[in-house]
Order: structure tokens, then sequence, then C-alpha cells
């Protein structure tokens, strides 16, 4: 802890990992606690008939701890930078838990798109616990270009970055977030992401294999059998946590039913309205169609909370 953390100057960063990730176990407590009814500490905010999203707090708080951080960045110790950056780490998992929200446009929490939020915060965690062991972005870029180097040639540094960041932007198009993240530290893994198919939902697959039908279907059968074993463990963990008999047999019907309903050929692009809405914003968008939360007392809704019942 002294030599490795506090001694190298990242207690910051590991009191933001750890804001990071108290924030979202207690915010993930909290939205659950609260959509089963139960009475503690938290409860739902609103203004007036206007539910208030945790994102909201996030942002704020992020907002204020950022400026604190950028105003005490030169003359400030390591304990104040450090709880400063904890403060950070906090709004920053509010504002990803609800990132699905964000990226939507509409409140998906509980639905399949909510999930979205949930990667997010893994992603944040994986790139942030990197850098805490001492990886750095593009250091084997670096290491690589090392004999290339006349002093500090800048130029050399910039096309290396670029070039690296280039590569984890397609390999992610491809669909494959991990292994851009980690490529981002490990580039050997971009070139990997790069050269293999892309996963059939991506919207690489979207825009180059749905003229090339033989290229797609090499992509969904490679999907299907990357992703077979992964589900299978992830269902026989549940099954046994809950004591169903006859384990194996349903992991594997379940594992089945699973991969057709998640590994399909990416949809074509949706055409966009050239009409726009009251707010600014363009309708036709995937999802419009459907009825709006609380439209209705038999209206489904996703929201983490339950509907506000307006003041009469």
């Amino acid at each position: 802890m002294n030599h490795d953390i506090i001694e190298r100057g990242r207690l910051p960063l590991l009191v933001f990992f750890l804001g990071l990730i108290i924030g979202f176990v207690v915010i993930r407590v909290s939205v659950r606690l609260i959509r089963a009814d139960v009475s503690w500490w938290f409860s739902n905010v609103t203004a007036g008939d206007t539910h208030i999203h945790h994102v909201v707090f996030g942002v704020v708080l992020t907002l204020l701890s950022g400026l604190g951080l950028i105003a005490m960045g030169l003359s400030g110790d390591q304990l104040t930078m450090s709880i400063l950056a904890g403060l950070f780490g906090v709004g920053a998992a509010l504002i990803l838990d609800e990132f699905a929200l964000i990226f939507y446009l509409r409140d998906v929490y509980w639905s399949q798109e909510g999930r979205t939020s949930v990667d997010a915060v893994f992603i944040a965690l994986a790139a942030t616990g990197m850098i805490l062991l001492g990886f750095r972005p593009l250091d084997l870029y670096f290491d690589a270009l090392h004999d290339l180097r006349i002093g500090r040639t800048v130029v050399v540094d910039v096309v290396a970055a670029v070039l690296n960041l280039g590569l984890a932007a397609l390999v992610v198009l491809k669909g494959k977030i991990w292994t851009g993240v980690v490529g981002v530290f490990v580039w050997p893994l971009l070139i990997v992401g790069v050269i293999r198919l892309a996963r059939p939902t991506s919207p690489w697959a979207r825009w180059r294999y749905l003229s090339r039908p033989r290229k797609l279907e090499r992509a969904i059968q490679r999907e299907r059998t990357l992703r077979r074993p992964l589900i299978r463990a992830k269902i026989f963990v549940q099954d046994l946590v809950a004591g169903r008999p006859d384990v194996l047999p349903h992991v594997r019907a379940a594992t089945e039913d699973h991969l057709d309903r998640v590994v399909h050929p990416a949809p074509p692009p949706p055409a966009i309205s050239p009409h726009r809405g009251l707010s600014g914003t363009i309708v036709g968008l995937p999802g419009d169609d459907r009825p709006p939360a609380g439209g209705g007392p038999d209206t489904p809704h996703d929201s983490e909370h339950e509907p506000v019942e307006p003041h009469t």
C-alpha cells in the first residue's frame, strides 16, 4: 500500500475505484428495495409529478468534485485529492448506472436494453483497475516504437495513439467491447479483434454482412459456439444456487433457448423520419412505436421505480 499506492501518488485513483464500486452497489441495492416496496432510508425523489432519476445527482456530484479536483490539482495534498476522487467515483457510478437511459433516451432500467448500464460500469471498473495495477494505455506501443524515437519524437507518439484508438474504435464497432477496452492497453488484442469476424448483432455486421449472407451465417455460428460455454456456466451456477433439480439437462436446454433469443443477424438500419418532435429530437427512432410509460392503468412500465401518482 505504501510503496505501490501512496508513494506513487495512486491513492486518489484507488479511492475513485472504491467509490465507483461502492456507489454502484449501493444504488443497485437501493433501487431493488424501492421496487420491492421495502421501506428504508432512501426512496423516490420527485419534483411535483416528475421523478428525478439518480443520474441527475450523479451529474451534479461529478461536476462539483471534478471542479474541486481541477482547482486543487496543483496545490492540493493527496488526502484532499483522494476525498474529491472518491466523490467523483460515486457520482460516476450514479451516472453509469443509468447509462442506458442516456443512450436510448428513454427509461429502460429493468428491460433488456438496461443491461447496457451494467456493461458500462464493468468496463469502467476494468479500465480503472488496469491503470491502478500499473498498466497504461499505449505503453506497449511506446515500447515497440522505442528504437524509432529520436529523443522524444512527438510525431511518433501521436501517430501511435491515433492508430491505437482507431483500431480500438473499429473493434468496438465489431461488437467486441471487452477486446477493445483491454486492447487499448495490450495492442496485439486489437489486431486479433480487427481480423476476426464481427459479432452478428454489431453495427459492423449491419453495415458489411447483410449483403454477404454466407459471412453473416459464419458469424452467427461462431457466436453461438463461443458464447455457449459461458452462458451454460452462468445458468449452471444460477440453478445450483436456486436448488433446481436435474441441473445438467436444464442447463443445456436453457443455453440453446438463450442463444436462439440473443444471437441473430443485425437488423437493417431503421429509416429516420425527416420530421422532428417538439423537443427537437428526431422522431422515428427505434422504440418510438412503444406506448409511453405511465400512459394508462394497463400500460407496462420499465422504470426502476413505481410510477408517480399525480397530485389531486
